[in-house]
């Protein structure tokens, strides 16, 4: 699934990268708790989450993601932006709650890769 799909889906606002809305990604993870996402996801391309700090684009730059999505219109301040810019990585802020974003996604056949 190309992101702008993603965007599209999620009637989210590409908030960074656009250039890279052409992507494929194939699998997603929803998580408000980096420490799972580091010790549980493999493969994951594009991480939902209502947490906005800083350690959101970190996480998802150790862990390959290309693409972030903050649920419930949560706004990532200007520092995430230009570290997210950095690294190349898109970030979407949609007013879906995190199960319907991800229901939805998966419904759209995105799907966590297996373990």
């Amino acid at each position: 699934m190309k992101i702008r799909e993603i965007a599209r889906l999620l009637d989210a606002e590409v908030l960074c990268c656009k250039d890279h809305l052409d992507n494929e990604v194939y699998s997603a993870c929803g998580s408000d708790m980096m420490s799972d996402v580091l010790a549980y996801v493999k493969d994951q391309a594009v991480l939902i989450t209502g947490l906005t700090n800083p350690q959101v684009i970190r996480t998802a730059e150790m862990m390959d993601m290309v693409c972030i999505v903050f649920v419930r219109s949560k706004r990532p301040t200007e520092e995430m932006l230009r570290l997210a810019q950095e690294h190349g990585i898109v970030v979407m802020a949609t007013p879906k709650r995190m199960y319907e974003a991800c229901g939805t996604l998966y419904a759209a056949g995105l799907y966590r890769s297996e373990d």
